[in-house]
């Protein structure tokens, strides 16, 4: 009997290492007076309105790209940063089950995850690599699956596997889960590899927030990645090579701006977001 306790501790203590967040690693620190909080407008067409996903459309990032999640057309939308619609362009050969977030990578070229998954039920997830600069081109398809998820759904405490926040860095996109398990906000971050195949994403780390994550952008140095909230933005600034969660981690209280739902930078240190009533935002750092 004690070989068997003995035997129950040690694995108990095993596996509440192996489950728990690398959360302990150090307090956030509160930058919110280092930033400052400014409306810049709203968007125009209905569409469009629920803005999931946000990502610079020229270099100079005047100009954004943005789209719908789901039962919303298959179609980016070009616009400024007052919202005024410019360009509504088709991408052939992607399906809007629920796009969630949008990335650039340095060739221009964006990404759309298609990874929306409220009821953690979805075996068809995706992410769509689209060149804005060749229009008529249809998109790539990078396929994945989560290393560990095994039901479909899982028990409601479990349901961790809904994404809508995704960053792409080096050769990967970075994916920040949206914690639908009851009484849980851990946010976990995988990566899946950025070519089209199907692939099974790599689990990175984890880490428990004050809030859901609802989109997910990188600094255009790679030193700064932002993980938009209800009500909070969170930077994590460090080395290019560094893990996202082993970085010195700040949070700016954004309480005002409601429930918002995508990000992008438009410099190494400045942030545009909008929330699901198509608001849009600026939070720039205070020089």
């Amino acid at each position: 009997m004690t070989r068997l306790f003995s035997l129950f501790v040690f694995l108990h203590t095993l596996l509440t290492a192996c489950s728990a967040p690398r959360a302990e690693r150090g307090a956030a620190t509160d930058a919110t007076d280092r930033y400052e909080l400014l409306p810049l407008g709203r968007l125009e067409r209905h569409e469009v309105r629920e803005s999931s996903g946000l990502a610079p459309a020229n270099a100079e990032a005047t100009e954004l790209w943005t789209h719908g999640d789901y039962g919303r057309p298959n179609a980016l939308y070009r616009i400024d940063k007052t919202g005024r619609l410019l360009q509504t362009l088709p991408v052939p050969g992607a399906d809007n089950h629920d796009w969630e977030d949008l990335a650039p990578d340095p060739q221009g070229r964006l990404y759309i995850a298609d990874c929306g998954n409220n009821d953690n039920r979805r075996r068809n997830l995706a992410i769509y690599r689209f060149d804005p600069a060749h229009p008529a081109r249809p998109a790539d398809t990078i396929r994945f699956r989560y290393p560990d998820q095994r039901e479909f759904p899982p028990r409601k405490a479990d349901r961790n596997f809904d994404c809508e926040a995704a960053c792409f860095r080096a050769d990967s996109l970075l994916l920040f889960t949206k914690n639908r398990g009851k009484g849980s906000l851990i946010t976990k971050q995988y990566a899946v590899a950025a070519r089209p195949g199907t692939h099974v994403a790599t689990l990175v780390d984890s880490l428990e927030l004050e809030t859901w994550v609802t989109g997910a952008a990188i600094s255009p140095d790679g030193r700064t990645v932002a993980l938009l909230g209800y009500g909070y933005v969170y930077f994590f600034e460090g080395s290019p090579n560094q893990r996202v969660f082993d970085r010195a981690r700040s949070w700016v209280k954004v309480g005002t701006s409601g429930q918002a739902e995508a990000i992008t930078f438009v410099n190494d240190h400045d942030v545009v977001f909008s929330n699901e009533k198509g608001k849009l935002f600026s939070l720039r750092k205070r020089r």
